[in-house]
Order: structure tokens, then C-alpha cells, then sequence
């Protein structure tokens, strides 16, 4: 019974190819979920650092900048290339100047600046007015040499005991390279206290930001000791950016570090981060798809004898009527099955046994009436032998009467006929089919007189090849159909037969004023489909070619670049079915 039931064969199937790889989803959901998880937790902690690094820079930027603009100021250029201390109006252009900058931010709380050839020194502050004294000298510094040694003609002082930073800059005299001067910035470090503090989740994550010789900026653990061994670590890395995992007796995790660029000062962004923290939303999001893996294995169990007995009730009704169709009952004994797949085959299958059924009696029916058009075509047809006769009899007597013109076209006429009605043959060489659209094209010819000229072209190689019966005519016609009459001149017509490599190349071009873009279209699409338009020729002729070559013809018609159409034909030089087209009459 087990063997030979489909029901008990689709409950354990079923049941094998939903229970183990639904178990062993749920194991490798939580490896892959808490490994994901962090990926996704570092890569955003590590976006989140490069946008707080654009935004502390971009404010370092803004702050240093403030001292560019002076450079358009002449008044202060000439003030700082003077070699002797000025008046009392000179010094007013320093006092503007460092006014200026004071005033330039709200987090800036003492400007200062050193004239170097005066050796004077000036500081004013939000607290006092300007301030002057001596210059010592400046190289003894170690703020001002920083600076002047850095590329960037800039150095950041750490928090002083005010708790506040101070920018130095160093003030050349471009496009010379000498020190004019040496300006600095005293300011408090609220604005970037405030930037830093977008950067951690207070309590789980710490940030630091510290400059290259590792004095702290910011600290969001200041009641920490100042036991920082992971500092000397990350000053030895020679990259600007990156991570690294960390592990001492009061951290495990990894730390996330961001370097702004040296033109704001070379501050580093530091963010610790314990593995606690990174696998919190995975053991969360893990517990979550193991509770509803639990819940739809549940479900998937109970699923699977449900849809074992509701499958095979259906599939046992649709095997007995197939045994019936095959023992010739072409009727489905059975009501609807349902609005399910099961229930929607059985409607299908229904609807093809009626499809079948019509068409049985479709066939039948047009067999019965092919066969009685062909006797009403018998009984209409005159004797051709009689036509012949009488064609020779007056062709006979136009050369009595000196009218070799008639005699020539009743000779092209006869030609024409005798090859159409000669229902014998479907299949012709290359050289009938040829001599046959030379006899229409000289009737064509007696008809138009010099208002049309024809040329045909054949490679010798093709002549003894075969073609489907009158695959050139219909084209040639449509010609004086749709273009001879819109034509500029006299009438064209060009055929070419051409072999190349194992194909035959047939073309039929005129100087009509061919087709729009969008007839053009409309013609396409007509040839593909099977219903019924003006250019009946043209799909009867690639209909039939279908038929003798299959997929293996090319039909293409196109407008010539210099005005008319052309249609194109490619065919196999052999065919592939060797049938008459009287066979599927």
C-alpha cells in the first residue's frame, strides 16, 4: 500500500523535503543573521564616522577660513610687509582685523596674531580690548613651529586648562613664501561637542577624537582613567580609515577610527563598540526567526496532510477520465474540481476535450468541402489544350496579316498560361521561374511601351536549382499595383538571382516612391499575423515559402535609400521538405 499510493508517498515526501531543510534553515538563519547583522552594524557605524568627519571638518574648514579673506585686504597686506612698527592708525588695521575674527563665530573666544618683522604681538578677546606686547621670537614657539612646518600652514592645539582649542595659522606673504605673521584662534569646543555627540549611543558605544600626537579633544568617558593602550595602536596605523578588533581586561570589540584631512588639522575620530553591542539586534532578530520557524514548521507539518488528501482526491478523478479518453470516450464525466490548480486543470482539461471534439468535426466538414471546391474548379476549368489552339490559330494569322507584334505577345501569353495552369508541378528550376517572369515582363512591356524597362540578372550557377512555382510574379505586380503609377520617370524593375555560400539570394526592386515608415510598419506586422490586407501577394508568397524551407527563409521588404522598394528573399539552396504544396489542399 505504501508503494502504490500517491497520498502516503506525497505525505512522506513532504514531510522529508519540508521538515530537514526547514530545520536546518532555521540553525543556518541565525549563523547567517548574526553574522549579517554585524556586517550591516559596522558598515553603518563606519558611514556614520565619515559623515561626523564631514561635519567637524567642514566647521574646522569654516574657522580657518576666516583668515583667507584678509588676504584681499590691502590695507592689512601693507600693514604686515611694513619693516618698522606702524602708528596708531596702522595699528587700528590689526585691531579691525582681529575684531573680524572674534566676532566670526560665536564659539570663538580670543584671537590673537604675531607681526613678525614689528615683534609685536596683539590679543583681544569677548572680555578685554586689544591687548599689544612684545613678539618673542616666534621659532622658539612650539605652536608656531608646528605650524609653519605643517603643509597645510596650520596647526590645532589641544584643550587647554580653560578647556578650550586654539588654531593656528600661519600667514605667508604669497605668492613669496616668508612669514608675515602668525594667527590664532582660541576657541571653545561646544560646537564640536555637539557634533561628537551625534556620533555614539551614550552608555553602550565610546568616542573619542584626538589629534595625531594622541591629546584628547573629546571623551565621552571622562571619569575613566586615563588608561588609553589602545591609543598607541592606533597612532602606528599607517591607514586614514578603517576598523580593528580590540580586545584588554575592560574592552572586546572593535574600534572604528576616521582621520580628517590635514588641511582641517589632522583630528581623529575614534569609536569603540563591543561585540555585546554589534550581535544585540542579531540575537534579537535570531530569536525572532526561530520563534516564527517553530511556528510555520508547525504549520508546514499540518500543511502537508492537508494538501496530501486534498491533491490526490482531485488527480484520482482526472486519471480515470484520461483512461476513458483513451478507450475513446471523448466526454468528462466529472462536475468542477475546485477553484484551486487542481480545479483549474481539470477545467482545462474539459475545455480540451470539447477543443478536440470541434475540431474533429472542423476537419471533417472542410475536408468534405475541399473536396467539393475542387470538383467546382473541375467543372469550370476550359481545356487548356483548346486555349493553346486557339491562341496558335490567331497567332497563326496575325503573321498572315504582317503583325509580328501580335503574334509575340500572344506567344509571351501562351507561354504564361501553359506555365500557370500547369497544376503538375509546384516545384520548378530557377531557369523557368525566370523565362516564365521574362514572358509576363515582355506583355508588361507591350503594354507600357517606353515607359517601362526591366532587368534581370541570374547567375548561371542557380539555374538548375529549385524554387517554389511562382514566388516572383505576385512581387513584380505589386509593383504596377501600388508604384508604377507614383512613379517620377520611366518604370524600373531590376531581378537578381544570386549564389552565396550554400544560400540563394533573390531580389525584386523598383523606383516607386515606396512605403512611409509607418505603412512600412503596418506591412511587417501583417506578414506576421494571419489576417487579411491589401498585400495578399506578398504574404501568399512568403506563406508558401515557409512551407518548402520552414524557418530557414528570410522575407524582407524594404524602401531603397534612393527611392522605391525592395524585397529580398533568402533561401537554402536545398530544401528541406520535398512535398507538394497539393498535399495540403
Amino acid at each position: 500500500m505504501l508503494r502504490t499510493s500517491i497520498r502516503n508517498k506525497l505525505i512522506i515526501l513532504l514531510l522529508l523535503i519540508t521538515i530537514i531543510p526547514f530545520g536546518s534553515s532555521i540553525f543556518v538563519t541565525y549563523i547567517y543573521t548574526k553574522e549579517s547583522l554585524k556586517e550591516q552594524s559596522i558598515q553603518e557605524n563606519v558611514n556614520l564616522l565619515y559623515q561626523g568627519k564631514i561635519n567637524i571638518e567642514n566647521y574646522l574648514r569654516e574657522l580657518n577660513n576666516f583668515t583667507f579673506s584678509f588676504y584681499n585686504n590691502p590695507e592689512f597686506m601693507s600693514y604686515l610687509r611694513k619693516s618698522e612698527i606702524g602708528e596708531y592708525a596702522s595699528r587700528g588695521v590689526a585691531h579691525n582685523v582681529l575684531q573680524s575674527l572674534l566676532y566670526s563665530d560665536e564659539s570663538v573666544y580670543r584671537a590673537s596674531m604675531s607681526v613678525v618683522k614689528h615683534g609685536e604681538h596683539f590679543t583681544v578677546s569677548k572680555r578685554s580690548t586689544l591687548v599689544s606686547t612684545e613678539l618673542l621670537n616666534p621659532e622658539m614657539i612650539d605652536y608656531y613651529k608646528k605650524a609653519s612646518e605643517s603643509p597645510a600652514n596650520l596647526y590645532i592645539e589641544p584643550l587647554n586648562e580653560f578647556n578650550r582649542f586654539t588654531i593656528h595659522r600661519v600667514f605667508r606673504d604669497v605668492p613669496a613664501n616668508h612669514i608675515l605673521a602668525y594667527v590664532s584662534l582660541e576657541v571653545r569646543p561646544d560646537k564640536v561637542n555637539e557634533l561628537s555627540n551625534y556620533l555614539y549611543h551614550e552608555g553602550a558605544e565610546e568616542f573619542y577624537l584626538l589629534n595625531q600626537e594622541g591629546d584628547l579633544i573629546f571623551n565621552s568617558e571622562p571619569n575613566r582613567m586615563n588608561d588609553y593602550e589602545w591609543k598607541d595602536a592606533l597612532l602606528t596605523i599607517p591607514e586614514s580609515r578603517g576598523t580593528m578588533g580590540w580586545t584588554d581586561a575592560t574592552f572586546e570589540g572593535v574600534i572604528f577610527f576616521e582621520t580628517i584631512s590635514e588641511a582641517a588639522g589632522s583630528w581623529i575620530l575614534v569609536k569603540r563598540i563591543p561585540y555585546t553591542t554589534l550581535y544585540e539586534s542579531a540575537y534579537g532578530v535570531a530569536a525572532i526567526n526561530i520563534f516564527f520557524g517553530i511556528i510555520g514548521l508547525s504549520l508546514v507539518v499540518l500543511a502537508t496532510f492537508f494538501v496530501s488528501f486534498k491533491i490526490t482526491s482531485p488527480i484520482r478523478i482526472l486519471v480515470q477520465n484520461i483512461k476513458e479518453v483513451e478507450e475513446g470516450n471523448m466526454k468528462a464525466q466529472f462536475q468542477s474540481l475546485g477553484t484551486d490548480e487542481i480545479g483549474v486543470l481539470g477545467d482545462r482539461f474539459k475545455s480540451m476535450i470539447e477543443k478536440i471534439n470541434h475540431l474533429i468535426n472542423r476537419e471533417y466538414k472542410l475536408e468534405l468541402e475541399n473536396k467539393t471546391n475542387q470538383l467546382k474548379v473541375l467543372h469550370s476549368q476550359v481545356n487548356p489544350h483548346f486555349l493553346y489552339n486557339t491562341l496558335q490559330s490567331i497567332g497563326t494569322l496575325a503573321l498572315k496579316s504582317k503583325v509580328p507584334e501580335i503574334y509575340a505577345s500572344l506567344t509571351h501569353l501562351s507561354q504564361i498560361m501553359r506555365y500557370s495552369m500547369n497544376m503538375s508541378e509546384d516545384v520548378v528550376s530557377v531557369e523557368k521561374e525566370i523565362n516564365y517572369i521574362k514572358a509576363y515582363m515582355h506583355l508588361q512591356k507591350q503594354r507600357f511601351g517606353e515607359d517601362l524597362d526591366f532587368k534581370i540578372e541570374v547567375d548561371d550557377e542557380v539555374l538548375a536549382n529549385q524554387v517554389p512555382k511562382m514566388i516572383l510574379q505576385p512581387i513584380i505586380e505589386n509593383y504596377f499595383k501600388h508604384g508604377f503609377v507614383t512613379r517620377d520617370g520611366v518604370g524600373e524593375i531590376k531581378v537578381k538571382c544570386k549564389k552565396k555560400d550554400t544560400n540563394l539570394f533573390i531580389s525584386v526592386s523598383d523606383n516607386g516612391i515606396g512605403v512611409s515608415k509607418q505603412r512600412l510598419k503596418e506591412i511587417n506586422q501583417y506578414l506576421e499575423e494571419q489576417s487579411i490586407g491589401s498585400h495578399i501577394g506578398l504574404k501568399n508568397v512568403l506563406a508558401r515559402l515557409q512551407l518548402y524551407y520552414n524557418e530557414n527563409v528570410i522575407f524582407k521588404i524594404q524602401n531603397r535609400e534612393k527611392g522605391g522598394f525592395l524585397v529580398t528573399i533568402k533561401l537554402p539552396l536545398e530544401m528541406e521538405l520535398n512535398t507538394n504544396e497539393s498535399d495540403h489542399s
